[in-house]
């Protein structure tokens, strides 16, 4: 007897329908159907609409703030383990609370963990993500995680820009390592920014280790959360003599006046992914889906076939 693969349906929470369609579309199936139950003390109750039984569900939340969305997903999963489906994938282009990978200080949790912890108890088989914070945060899981990274879209942006004098930048010392490896692939110099903080989201000092003087400066980073960082970089490297600065943020999480920081920053353009929804529009900031990259994995997750192609860092 044949073995066949349970059909797959895509279902998404209520602040990633936009992107949620956008992978059934590229998928070439219908969104599935799912609403959400409200109580006057905000309290909520999703349920499908829908047959899911023996079936493999994607989940697609991006797990963005407020932690409503890391709730949605936690009750889909549960709901989903309770309406008997074969296999549970919880789809989380954006891992929220990732920046909580490790105690950097005394008496404070380690977030991430617990968020993974969250997922599988209530009954994730397998986790997709893209540019996690940090790489350990895979090993806090027991199931399978898909980290998928968006350079395989933003790698053909950048190339089609055709610049001259290329450089690749880091905002900090964490990003070095992507930093570098987008500079493999376009054979360019990597400058690195020494940056000291007086707290979270606010920077005392920032140094440029490499030169930018005569360069095209493109800033590559895994989010942009308040705008401070890049905006500051941007600033420091045209007034050291480069030629033009854009940066490349996979999760646009634009917080506070980050959208008015890169507004009146030296920054000629800011490319991002939809994995959150943009608050508003931007003349400064170009959206690039990922949209078909998760389509074309979660095709191979289906059809148990190997993923390792998509992986350009």
């Amino acid at each position: 007897m044949s073995h066949q693969e349970p059909e797959a349906k895509i279902f998404a929470c209520s602040q990633s329908v936009y992107l949620a369609e956008q992978i059934a579309k590229s998928y070439g199936v219908e969104l599935g159907k799912v609403t959400f139950s409200k109580y006057s003390d905000g309290e909520f109750q999703p349920s499908f609409e829908e047959s899911i039984r023996g079936l493999r569900v994607f989940l697609v939340c991006s797990t963005f703030p407020s932690a409503d969305n890391l709730m949605e997903l936690l009750l889909m999963i549960d709901a989903a383990k309770r309406a008997s489906a074969r296999h549970i994938t919880a789809v989380i282009p954006y891992f929220g609370w990732a920046r909580q990978d490790r105690k950097d200080k005394p008496r404070v949790p380690i977030g991430a963990k617990l968020v993974a912890k969250l997922l599988e108890a209530a009954g994730a088989t397998r986790i997709m993500t893209m540019d996690l914070h940090a790489d350990q945060i895979q090993g806090f899981f027991e199931k399978p995680v898909d980290h998928l990274f968006a350079s395989t879209i933003f790698l053909p942006y950048v190339k089609s820009l055709n610049l001259e004098n290329l450089t690749i930048a880091s905002p900090d010392m964490g990003g070095s390592k992507r930093a570098y490896a987008y500079s493999k692939f376009l054979e360019s110099d990597v400058v690195i920014c020494y940056k000291q903080r007086k707290a979270a989201n606010v920077i005392e000092s920032m140094e440029l280790i490499g030169e930018v003087k005569g360069r095209n400066i493109i800033l590559v980073d895994d989010m942009i959360d308040t705008g401070g960082t890049l905006a500051k970089a941007a600033d420091l490297m045209i007034e050291k003599g480069a030629l033009s600065v854009r940066a490349i943020c996979t999760h646009a999480i634009l917080s506070g006046n980050a959208y008015e920081k890169i507004e009146n920053s030296q920054l000629s353009e800011l490319i991002v992914t939809d994995s959150i929804p943009l608050k508003k529009e931007s003349k400064k900031i170009r959206v690039v889906s990922c949209a078909p990259l998760f389509a074309e994995v979660m095709q191979m997750v289906q059809h148990n076939n190997s993923i390792s192609g998509k992986f350009l860092m």
